[in-house]
């Protein structure tokens, strides 16, 4: 199986987490976590250098290759001025979701918000379930 720079790593999720030095963002990060868990039902790991959490994972292979290569399902990064969700989907196809969300941006298979205060965590639960049935099942 081919390697991705960016692989699971044994490091701390809340060694990761508590260095965060925003408060706020620390807690909308752990806030995540937590929203991820219980979505998924996977536990986090901290992922490559970039420090993303992701939650499970799955093989996947690539457009026009026959390499297979491991990802997460679901995931997130506690960036410098935004939390970047990672989906394994075309967001777009929930527009009906995106429109409730509230203050956010997104690109095809991210999701970018400033705080966790910006959007409707209910309906950001819903887009993460609604992410595991078109990518996962």
């Amino acid at each position: 199986m081919a390697r991705l720079a960016t692989q699971e790593t044994n490091l701390s999720v809340s060694a990761f987490l508590d260095e965060i030095r925003n408060d706020d963002k620390r807690n909308d990060a752990k806030a995540i976590v937590e929203l991820m868990h219980d979505v998924t039902g996977d536990e986090p790991k901290v992922w490559g250098n970039n420090f993303i959490i992701g939650f499970g994972k799955y093989t996947y292979t690539r457009k026009g290759s026959k390499e297979e290569l491991e990802w997460f399902k679901v995931g997130f990064a506690p960036r410098k001025d935004k939390l970047t969700l990672y989906l394994t989907c075309d967001i777009a196809q929930y527009q009906h979701l995106l429109d409730k969300l509230g203050k956010h941006k997104h690109g095809k298979g991210c999701l970018y918000i400033k705080k966790l205060a910006d959007v409707d965590v209910k309906v950001l639960k819903e887009l993460i379930e609604a992410n595991k049935e078109a990518r996962w099942d």
